[in-house]
């Protein structure tokens, strides 16, 4: 059986699903960034903050997964969130070379103050769209996720 590959310019933009994505992700970082700049936060300091207010105490490796950044990217944001007392680095209990990430009380208070500003460009995504169609969507985006993750979360 011969599986015909449609290219992209057949395809167009608005019909692939990585170019929308992207799209979107470049929308909702950029109704952020007016805050992050206001808390003085890059966008990946903003995600870790994010991941860490749910999954506080991860290890850096499964961080970098969570806030979608690549771990060098990420450790030089850390260096920064560590020296503005927004986050701590301590060892692992069972494992002295690997370290685990906390929030401290100055980083929950920028991740609350931020909280809002993501909830409402949140909001603004799913706009005209119903409650059954948002939880088919997410239920869709977590099957897509199933389907090309290389990790376990």
């Amino acid at each position: 059986m011969t599986t015909l590959v449609v290219r992209l310019g057949e395809l167009g933009l608005e019909n692939y699903a990585p170019y929308l994505m992207n799209r979107i992700m470049g929308r909702y970082n950029a109704a952020l960034k007016e805050e992050m700049s206001a808390l003085g936060l890059t966008t990946q300091q903003m995600r870790a903050l994010a991941v860490l207010s749910v999954v506080n105490g991860t290890l850096i490796s499964e961080l970098a997964v969570y806030a979608v950044v690549p771990q060098s990217t990420l450790s030089r944001a850390l260096d920064a969130l560590v020296s503005d007392g927004m986050i701590r680095r301590e060892a692992d209990g069972t494992d002295s070379r690997a370290v685990r990430i906390f929030v401290t009380g100055t980083g929950r208070e920028a991740y609350d103050r931020l909280w809002p500003h993501m909830a409402q460009a949140n909001e603004a995504m799913f706009y005209g769209i119903s409650d059954e169609e948002k939880r088919v969507f997410i239920w869709t985006l977590q099957t897509m996720l199933r389907n090309i993750r290389k990790c376990n979360f």
